[in-house]
C-alpha cells in the first residue's frame, strides 16, 4: 500500500510464526473451549431442572406521579375553594392556610395550594366546579417580580389568553411601601384575571408589611367572608370554636435514628450531605471567620467568612446566601417550663385532612424541643389568628376577652393589638408571661405558630476571587422593649456566637443556600460604575470591588468605580476602611465618598454628596453609560437617594420633574439603576 512519498509494506503472519503451528494451537484451544461449555450447560441444566422452584411473577411498583391536577383533587375530596399563594418568606403561605381553614365556617371546602406544584393552566377548568372559587395571596418581591414558587404562573398570564369566564376569584396581595412597585404582584394577579374573563368577586386586597400587614389581612378577609356568603348565597355557621388542622400523635416504639433534629427536608441530610443544595436542602457550611467590624459604639456589626469548599455551590457577586437560624435555647426551655411540658417528647402532628398535600406543619416526627428550636418562629409577635385560637385556653374571662378582642377588625381591638403585642414587641413567650392564666397545650401551641424562616444576606465576596467563601456582614439586631425586655434578633445574635472553632474542638457550621440576585455588575467592565450603600448596605460593593480588581488583574478595561458609603463616625463604624483604602491605593476605586452623620453639627448622609457631585454624576450617568447600584435601607435611604437623582436630572439635565422621574424609571428598566434594599 502507497502515497505519494510514503511506502508502507504488509506483513503476513507466517513472516513472525509458522503457520502451522499457529493453527494446530488455535484448534486445540477453541476445541477445548467448545467441549467445556458443552459440560458446563448440561450439568447445570440438570441442577436447574431439579431445583426449580414454584414463584409468582411479581408486578413491578410503580411510584405514584404527583397529582398536578387541582381541579381533580378538588373534585375528587369535595372542594369548591382553592386559595393559591405566592410566598417568599412563608406570610402568603400562611394566610392561604387561614383562609381554607375558615372556609368550613362559611359553607365552603377550601384546600390551600402551592402554584409551582399544580397545572395552572387549568384554571379555565375551576367552571365544571359548581359555586368555585379560586383566591391568590400573592406577594410582591423585590422589585415588583413575582415569588419563585409563583414564577411560573406569572408566566401564563403573560403568555396566554384562556378564556376564564364561569371562574370567581378574589385577590389579596402582600407588599411594602417602601418600595417602588408597591404590591405590584397583587395588582397584576387581579387585573389579568378580570381581562381573561374571571369574576371578581371581592375587591383586591393590598397589604403593607411596612404599616401593619396582619391588620390589612384581618380587615380584608372580614368584608370579604360576607361577600362570599352573598356571591354563592351561603350562610356562616356563626361557629367561632378552635379548628385544629393537625392531631397530635405520641409513637410508642420509636426508632430515633428515624427522628428528625432540624434538618429541613431529607431526614439525616445534615449528617450525608449531597448536592445540590436549595432551600429544602441546605448545605452545613464551616465558619471560618467571624470578626467585629466596628472599633466602637454600642452596636456589634460583624463580618463572616462561611467556607463551601467542596459543595459544588457557585455564586455570583450581588447574589444572596440565606442562613437557617436557631432559636434561642432560653426562650425555649422558658416556654416549656410554662407549659409543664417535658419538651424532648418525641411527637407527630399529622394533618385531619389526609387528601393535603402538607401532612405535618414542620418535619415530623420530632421533638417539642427541637420544633420550638429549629421549625418555628417564637420571637415575632404573634398573629391575631394565633392569639384567637388561644384565647379557649384562658381560665381567666377577662384575658380571654382581650384576645379574642386583640383578633377581630374592630377599631379596639386593632388599635389594642398594635399597642400590646407589635408596639411592645411581645413575642408568644411574653403573651405567656403576662397573661398567667394563659395555659394552652404545646401541640395546639406548635401547630399555631408560623415556620422559622430562613435569613438573607447581601453575599460581601466574589466568586470568581474566592470560590470556597461566602462572606457575610451583618449588624446585630438587639434592643430594649417597652416592657423592659430584652428583644434579640434570632439570626443575628445566633451568628455573632458562632465561634470559629468551639471548646470542644468542633468547627462552628451554618446551614445554608445560595439564592440568585438580578443585582448584577455591568456586561462591559469599561462601563463606569456609581454604587451608593451606607451601613451594611456596603456588603454586595466589597464583592463588586474584588471583583474590578481581579478584572484589572486579567488586563480589562474597567471603567470608573465609585463608592458612596455612610456611617455614623469614621472612628467608630467605617466598615471595611482597611480593604476600602487599599481598594482606592491600587486604583481599583476611583473615588471613596464617605458620609459620617455624627461626626458634625449637621448630620451628612449620602444623599448630600451625591449632590455635591451632581455635575460628574450626569455626565457618568448621561454620557458614559455608568450603572447606578443602591443597597440598604428601603425606608429612607433609597427614597431620598431616588429624590436626589430626580433633581440632579432636573438641575444639570434640564429635565422637567416629569421627565426626570421617567428618566430614572428608564433606567431602571434598561438594568442600570439597580436596587438591594430591605425595610
Amino acid at each position: 500500500v502507497g502515497t505519494k512519498n510514503h511506502k508502507f509494506e504488509l506483513i503476513r503472519p507466517k513472516d513472525i510464526f509458522p503457520l502451522e503451528t499457529l493453527f494446530t494451537n488455535l484448534d486445540i484451544f477453541l476445541f477445548s473451549l467448545i467441549v467445556g461449555l458443552l459440560i458446563y450447560w448440561f450439568l447445570s441444566r440438570k441442577r436447574t431442572e431439579e431445583t426449580i422452584p414454584e414463584f409468582k411473577r411479581l408486578t413491578p411498583v410503580v411510584t405514584p406521579q404527583r397529582e398536578t391536577s387541582f381541579i381533580e383533587k378538588m373534585k375528587k375530596t369535595n372542594r369548591n375553594m382553592v386559595v393559591f399563594y405566592g410566598s417568599q418568606t412563608g406570610t402568603a403561605e400562611e394566610f392561604s392556610g387561614r383562609l381554607s381553614k375558615d372556609a368550613q365556617r362559611y359553607g365552603m371546602r377550601g384546600m390551600s395550594a402551592d402554584p409551582e406544584e399544580y397545572d395552572m393552566s387549568e384554571l379555565p377548568r375551576l367552571a365544571e366546579i359548581d359555586n368555585s372559587l379560586a383566591v391568590f395571596c400573592m406577594a410582591t418581591y423585590g422589585e415588583g417580580d413575582p415569588t419563585d414558587n409563583a414564577q411560573d404562573f406569572y408566566d401564563w398570564m403573560q403568555e396566554n389568553d384562556e378564556d376564564l369566564k364561569g371562574v370567581n376569584f378574589a385577590v389579596f396581595g402582600l407588599g411594602n411601601k417602601t418600595y417602588e412597585h408597591f404590591n405590584a404582584m397583587g395588582k397584576y394577579t387581579d387585573k389579568r384575571l378580570e381581562e381573561l374573563g374571571g369574576k371578581r368577586i371581592y375587591d383586591l386586597g393590598m397589604g403593607d408589611d411596612d404599616g401593619n400587614l396582619e391588620e390589612d389581612f384581618v380587615s380584608w378577609k372580614e368584608q370579604f367572608w360576607p361577600a362570599v356568603c352573598e356571591h354563592f348565597g351561603v350562610e356562616a355557621t356563626g361557629d367561632d370554636t378552635s379548628i385544629r388542622q393537625y392531631e397530635l400523635v405520641v409513637p410508642t416504639d420509636i426508632n430515633m435514628n428515624k427522628v428528625y433534629t432540624g434538618e429541613m427536608g431529607r431526614l439525616k441530610s445534615f449528617e450525608t450531605q449531597k448536592p445540590p443544595f436549595d432551600a429544602k436542602n441546605p448545605y452545613l457550611a464551616t465558619v471560618a471567620v467571624n470578626r467585629q467590624l466596628n472599633q466602637s459604639g454600642d452596636r456589634h456589626l460583624m463580618h463572616l467568612e462561611l467556607d463551601i469548599s467542596g459543595s459544588k455551590i457557585r455564586y455570583d457577586s450581588g447574589d444572596h446566601v440565606a442562613v437557617y437560624p436557631v432559636n434561642d435555647v432560653s426562650i425555649v426551655n422558658r416556654i416549656g417550663q410554662i407549659l409543664d411540658a417535658d419538651l424532648d417528647t418525641v411527637i407527630s402532628l399529622n394533618n385531619l385532612d389526609e387528601e393535603s398535600n402538607k401532612k405535618h406543619p414542620f418535619p415530623c416526627p420530632t421533638t417539642y424541643r427541637t420544633a420550638l428550636t429549629h421549625y418555628l418562629d417564637i420571637t415575632n409577635p404573634p398573629r391575631t389568628n394565633v392569639l384567637f385560637e388561644l384565647s379557649q385556653y384562658a381560665t381567666d374571662p377577662k384575658d380571654q376577652d382581650t384576645l379574642r378582642k386583640m383578633a377581630s377588625a374592630s377599631p379596639e381591638g386593632k388599635g389594642l393589638y398594635q399597642s400590646w403585642v407589635l408596639d411592645a414587641q411581645r413575642n408568644i413567650l411574653a403573651v405567656l408571661e403576662d397573661m398567667p392564666s394563659l395555659h394552652p397545650t404545646i401541640d395546639h401551641l406548635c401547630e399555631l405558630l408560623p415556620r422559622l424562616q430562613a435569613r438573607y444576606y447581601s453575599i460581601a465576596s466574589s466568586g470568581k476571587v474566592y470560590p470556597t467563601m461566602v462572606s457575610i456582614c451583618a449588624v446585630v439586631v438587639e434592643f430594649q422593649t417597652s416592657t423592659g425586655r430584652t428583644f434579640k434578633g434570632v439570626a443575628t445574635n445566633w451568628l455573632k456566637n458562632k465561634v470559629v472553632v468551639t471548646d470542644n474542638g468542633h468547627k462552628a457550621t451554618v446551614p445554608m443556600y445560595v439564592r440568585k440576585s438580578q443585582f448584577r455588575l455591568p456586561f462591559k467592565a469599561s462601563n463606569p460604575v456609581v454604587m451608593i450603600g451606607p451601613g451594611t448596605g456596603i456588603a454586595p460593593f466589597m464583592g463588586f470591588l474584588q471583583e474590578r480588581g481581579w478584572m484589572k488583574e486579567q488586563g480589562k478595561d474597567v471603567g470608573e468605580t465609585i463608592l458612596y458609603f455612610g456611617c455614623r463616625r469614621r472612628n467608630e463604624d467605617f466598615l471595611y476602611q482597611q480593604e476600602l483604602e487599599e481598594f482606592e491605593k491600587a486604583g481599583v476605586l476611583t473615588q471613596l465618598n464617605v458620609a459620617f452623620s455624627r461626626d458634625q453639627e449637621g448630620k451628612v448622609y449620602v444623599q448630600h454628596l451625591l449632590k455635591k457631585n451632581k455635575e460628574h454624576l450626569w455626565k457618568l450617568i448621561h454620557t458614559d453609560n455608568a450603572h447606578l447600584y443602591i443597597c440598604g435601607d428601603a425606608r429612607n435611604m433609597a427614597r431620598d437617594v431616588q429624590n436626589t437623582f430626580y433633581d440632579i436630572a432636573e438641575e444639570v439635565g434640564g429635565l422637567t420633574h416629569t421627565q426626570a422621574v421617567a428618566y430614572i424609571k428608564k433606567l431602571m428598566t434598561k438594568g442600570r439603576y439597580s436596587l438591594d434594599v430591605w425595610s
